[in-house]
């Protein structure tokens, strides 16, 4: 099995798939660390600059008697935000790059001759598809604590404030990656191509935008409201995640629910077992 996720990174590096994806990320966190400037005083935030351009300090905003909506001071609030915009950059653009870069894995494994091959080796087909699913969730793994982890480092060592809740929005997006993953693999065993399982992820993701509106699920009229609030209970919570937890985490707010991060693992774990279960029958 270990084989199996040495020659999937291999693979990946071949496609120049692990050069593109940490070049993106160290583009991300260079530039950062290049553009912003801050000027900090005996812990308070004198002035912030960014990009060369000069934006509000903790003195004028004291001077306009406004609430912070978190943290104690402007410095903290002035972090917990550039942090939640960068763990939420990383959750919805990041997620999707790597699915763009990683989708066509386990179909390309399936294909005639390579699939023959590892059939040969003395491994049950739940390891050649856990090792194929292992290196997978190694480069995605390593690239968001490349990337968030670098994010943290910048911010915390230019601000002196060090916010460890960000980092756990490292495992939020992973576990949300992996969930999105498991409909690409259980299309690609079914069915072995890897367009369609994009197809379908990508059309999942559109769903939830739709089913997380609120205001719309409440405004259809039975029976079609019992149906898309069906649908929003079963599928994946994308959106609530991103919007909510990741947010509320990264801040130092209270999450007011996990119920949508633990629906979303349930139906990623329900969609693994259905591949894991296919994979086991499929006739090559």
């Amino acid at each position: 099995m270990t084989a199996l996720l040495l020659l999937t990174l291999y693979e990946l590096r071949a496609r120049k798939i692990i050069l593109g994806l940490f070049g993106v990320a160290t583009l991300v966190w260079v530039v950062l660390a290049l553009a912003l400037q801050l000027d900090v005083i005996e812990g308070s935030l004198a002035g912030i600059r960014f990009f060369g351009d000069e934006m509000v300090g903790e003195s004028e905003f004291a001077s306009g008697n406004q609430e912070l909506p978190f943290g104690n001071s402007m410095l903290q609030t002035f972090v917990f935000g550039a942090e939640m915009f960068a763990a939420g950059a990383a959750y919805w653009v990041g997620i999707l790059l790597a699915l763009f870069a990683t989708g066509g894995l386990i179909a390309s494994m399936l294909e005639r001759g390579q699939v023959d091959l590892l059939l040969t080796k003395p491994l049950s087909r739940s390891k050649i598809l856990i090792g194929r699913l292992l290196g997978v969730s190694v480069v995605m793994l390593a690239l968001l604590i490349y990337l968030l982890g670098a994010v943290w480092l910048v911010m915390s060592i230019k601000t002196g404030v060090w916010n460890p809740r960000f980092l756990i929005a490292i495992g939020i997006v992973f576990i949300m990656f992996m969930v999105l993953y498991s409909l690409i693999t259980i299309t690609s065993v079914w069915t072995g191509s890897a367009p369609l399982a994009l197809i379908l992820t990508f059309g999942l993701l559109f769903a939830t935008l739709i089913l997380a509106i609120e205001p719309l699920r409440d405004q259809i009229t039975q029976p079609g409201r019992g149906i898309v609030i069906a649908f929003y209970n079963v599928l994946p919570k994308f959106v609530d995640v991103g919007a909510y937890i990741v947010p509320q985490l990264v801040s130092g707010q209270p999450v007011e629910s996990w119920s949508p991060l633990v629906s979303s693992l349930a139906f990623g774990i329900i969609a693994y077992a259905g591949a894991f279960w296919l994979f086991q029958r499929k006739d090559f």
